[in-house]
């Protein structure tokens, strides 16, 4: 089994993707930011091996203007000696990837030009798993589409559609349950007439349920019956809802105790692609906390990562945290976690604020300039005075620690 996130790392510097506007988007620009972004997923790529991280979705943004007729250039011929690179340690490691076109990628749409807009798209998309050199069990996801009036008719148009499809798109297409028009049994049957993999996506389900009373693993059982050997493992996605947000919003971060509690019971071997606003950081948590036998380091490697942010929320959960590392015979990474969450869910107050913000400054202060010194203490007193908020402090210590190459601090979650 794998747990893996979707395109984009979180809190890690230097891997950002670059985009442009279609007004910007000329071949030099086109050129430079494929560039770019390749680099970057070669970057991403390397992070999850080193953080032992086997399933990630590949974004649909890669290739700025992938499907679009203005983008003429033949990138994965330009680009070959990079692609071959990223695609071998994909394969070395064992890595699986995917990628999941977006809202306007409609296969079943009444409007032809949609239509064939959205074959374009799923070209492009089997285009760039291909010149990774990837095989069939490395998918592209895609939501059935609209009602547009009438059901039937649209389930209809979508298999009639997916049959003009190329081969190598229609070995790669998994179809997914969506929160609003079509729930798990609709896809299931989708599946029986064109013979394609179905993705369980839990809080799709919950959202839009269908009328039969099987629990969540009896569906997932259904949808496994889908996944032939050549598929792969099964893949579920799994996400939580945001407390504040609409039905459907995704989590900030992934609930250690409500993820375990829906892992617990799964039966099987299979694949969790989770979906959720800080990605590879719930995708370590969620890894380690399944595990078979716990290391204590990556614990202690986490919360290198993590102390200054809990600091910054709650000093009782830091000393909390601290005291429960020393002790390596009773460590717990759920309960470590679970610390970790209540931390941060913890509102911040002025003074772990400061404190936080002081403790950061002890590693500049003894060759920090003067006029760097005298900056921290005037941006300190402003906060504490209430003129101003703690993103500037925060902003001139991630500088600080830039300028002096504290790797330590630099990787630290307390500036993202």
């Amino acid at each position: 089994m794998s747990i893996g996130y979707a395109c984009i790392l979180f809190g890690v510097a230097g891997c950002s993707f670059k985009a442009c506007r279609l007004s910007k988007a000329d071949e030099d620009n086109l050129r430079i930011i494929t560039k770019n972004n390749l680099v970057i997923l070669d970057r991403i790529i390397e992070y999850n091996i080193e953080n032992n991280i086997k399933l990630f979705r590949i974004s649909s943004d890669i290739i700025p203007f992938g499907s679009h007729p203005i983008n003429q250039l033949s990138w994965w011929i330009e680009h070959k000696d990079l692609l071959d690179k990223i695609g071998g340690k994909i394969k070395e490691y064992r890595m699986r990837v995917s990628m999941h076109p977006g809202q306007y990628t409609v296969l079943n749409s009444p409007d032809p030009s949609v239509v064939n807009n959205a074959i374009k798209d799923l070209n492009y998309h089997a285009r760039f798993l291909n010149a990774l050199d990837t095989d069939a069990s490395n998918k592209i996801v895609l939501h059935i589409g609209g009602v547009y009036g009438d059901k039937e008719k649209s389930i209809e148009r979508f298999i009639k559609n997916f049959y003009t499809l190329q081969e190598d798109v229609k070995c790669r297409l998994v179809i997914e349950n969506d929160e609003k028009s079509y729930n798990i049994s609709d896809v299931l049957k989708i599946s029986n007439h064109i013979n394609i993999p179905v993705i369980f996506d839990s809080l799709h389900h919950i959202i839009n349920p269908p009328s039969q009373s099987l629990s969540q693993y009896e569906w997932i059982k259904l949808a496994q019956v889908t996944w032939k050997e050549e598929d792969g493992r099964q893949k579920i996605h799994y996400s939580q809802q945001a407390p504040e947000g609409k039905p459907g919003a995704h989590s900030k971060t992934i609930g250690i105790m409500e993820f375990m509690d829906f892992y617990n019971p799964l039966d099987g071997d299979l694949d969790i692609m989770l979906e959720v606003k800080d990605k590879n950081l719930s995708a370590i948590k969620c890894i380690i906390c399944t595990a078979d036998h716990l290391r204590a380091y990556l614990l202690e490697r986490e919360w290198a990562k993590y102390k200054y942010l809990i600091l910054s929320h709650s000093q009782s959960c830091y000393l909390e945290i601290r005291e429960m590392l020393k002790n390596k015979n009773y460590l717990s990474a759920r309960n470590f976690y679970e610390k970790i969450e209540e931390g941060i869910n913890t509102e911040p107050s002025k003074g772990s604020h400061i404190n936080a913000a002081q403790h950061i400054w002890g590693y500049f202060k003894n060759y920090a300039e003067a006029k760097e010194k005298e900056k921290f203490i005037k941006l300190l007193q402003k906060y504490n005075e209430e003129k101003s908020e703690i993103t500037p402090i925060k902003a001139f210590l991630l500088k600080l620690a830039i300028k002096y190459s504290e790797e330590y601090l630099i990787q630290s979650y307390y500036f993202t």
